[in-house]
């Protein structure tokens, strides 16, 4: 598999993030406040909420469940720090946003 189309660069403006599918898999793009455009898993490994319903500030993402907290930039956990999530490889060509989902699978946590 190669790299997947995923969105409009326009779609998806800075500081806002938003779920989308990519061949049966949800992934979750960010488009970070300094302007880096990211792809994560879109649950949290903690018990698989939607990560699209969290709360982004800055780079730091808070899961509304538990308040599991992430940085988008990295995928590493900030609160607990034994966890992560899983970052899929991104390139973004003129004003489409594409996606690699091979060889990267979701990650979970659950304690």
């Amino acid at each position: 598999m190669a790299f997947q189309r995923a969105c409009a660069l326009d779609d998806l403006w800075q500081g806002e993030m938003q779920v989308i599918e990519i061949n049966g898999t949800e992934v979750l793009l960010v488009h970070t406040d300094e302007g880096q455009v990211v792809a994560t898993q879109a649950v949290c490994p903690h018990q698989e909420v939607c990560l699209g319903d969290g709360d982004l500030k800055g780079n730091t993402l808070t899961c509304r469940q538990h308040l599991w907290q992430f940085d988008v930039t990295t995928g590493k956990g900030l609160n607990p720090t034994h966890a992560e999530l899983a970052i899929y490889p991104i390139k973004v060509e003129g004003d489409v946003v594409y996606v690699e989902l091979e060889g990267v699978e979701p990650k979970y946590a659950h304690s």
